[in-house]
């Protein structure tokens, strides 16, 4: 339970305390929907005990640290410690709008890793979870009518693979690759803490604001091997199945933070396109809300 932020389940069902009432748990004491927030949050969890006591939903995750370094704009990620063999790389974009301070850097998730020729061995990480089984309890939910169980399925699904996400990223930081091992006992942090991010590292996701285009999560699918560890898959479209699913890269390094790539030039296209092996048309597709120019003329 300490792993769930519930702000975005309490926003989805349009329940928003207002000052000094926002958020959970303090929106259980608004006056106006301090009352309706409880109730629901009560359903959640009897919900959510359901879930436990029948087995209904399963978690299935994989996660993968790999020995890499930046080449420019792209990320390599090698086999081994030789660092002789490339076995997946990994495309970023870089901020290029106009900033009213101009000492803020012009930032690329590349930034973050070292530049192979420093020689520093640096690593890279990423990471894939799903939960699985609400797609056919939403379809039960459904045949019965029950649109108030199916909505809540579906919003405890997301919040579970959030929370997941969010534990697996910590046993990755505190335990696996250790930058992060005196963060301090899950037990000893708020849940606002847990969930402002006070800690060491970020992990973006492909199709989101610091590296917008979703194509990406094919490498990640590639060298994790995703689907067979976990049953997870991509659509056509780059949606991630089941629906209810996070994935990430993760960056431990101390200056790393999440920023938003903003509109980009054709220059920075036709580069990112070469690099990617794309057709020019296509990575302005997949780009189409990034593009600072008409890709039509």
């Amino acid at each position: 339970m300490k792993y769930i932020d519930w702000n975005p389940f309490f926003a989805l069902w349009e329940l928003r305390g207002k000052y000094p009432n926002r958020g959970y748990p303090k929106i259980f004491d608004d006056p106006t929907v301090g009352g309706e927030a409880k109730k629901i949050f009560v359903d959640a969890e009897r919900m959510l005990k359901e879930f436990c006591d029948n087995k209904s939903l399963e978690m299935r995750g994989v996660c993968g640290l790999f020995a890499a370094n930046s080449i420019g704009e792209d990320v390599e990620v090698y086999a081994d410690e030789d660092r002789s063999e490339a076995i997946a790389t990994f495309r970023m974009l870089r901020q290029q709008m106009e900033k009213e301070n101009e000492e803020d850097p012009y930032l690329s998730q590349a930034d973050f890793i070292a530049p192979k020729e420093s020689g520093i061995k640096d690593y890279f990480g990423t990471m894939a979870v799903g939960i699985f089984g609400a797609d056919k309890l939403v379809a039960k939910y459904e045949a019965d009518m029950d649109d108030y169980s199916k909505i809540m399925t579906q919003a405890l699904a997301d919040r579970l693979a959030e929370a997941a996400a969010e534990a697996m990223h910590r046993e990755i930081r505190v335990d696996l690759w250790g930058y992060s091992a005196d963060e301090g006992d899950i037990n000893t942090m708020t849940a606002e803490d847990l969930h402002k991010l006070k800690y060491q590292g970020i992990r973006p996701a492909p199709g989101y604001p610091s590296q917008p285009d979703h194509t990406e999560k094919q490498a990640m699918w590639d060298v994790l091997d995703v689907k067979k560890h976990t049953g997870m898959d991509l659509s056509e479209s780059m949606a991630m199945l089941p629906a209810s699913s996070v994935s990430a890269t993760i960056f431990a390094h101390p200056l790393s933070e999440y920023f938003q790539v903003g509109e980009i030039t054709k220059e920075q296209v036709a580069d990112y396109s070469k690099r990617k092996g794309f057709d020019l048309k296509l990575t302005e597709k997949w780009l189409g809300p990034m593009l600072g120019y008409d890709s039509t003329k």
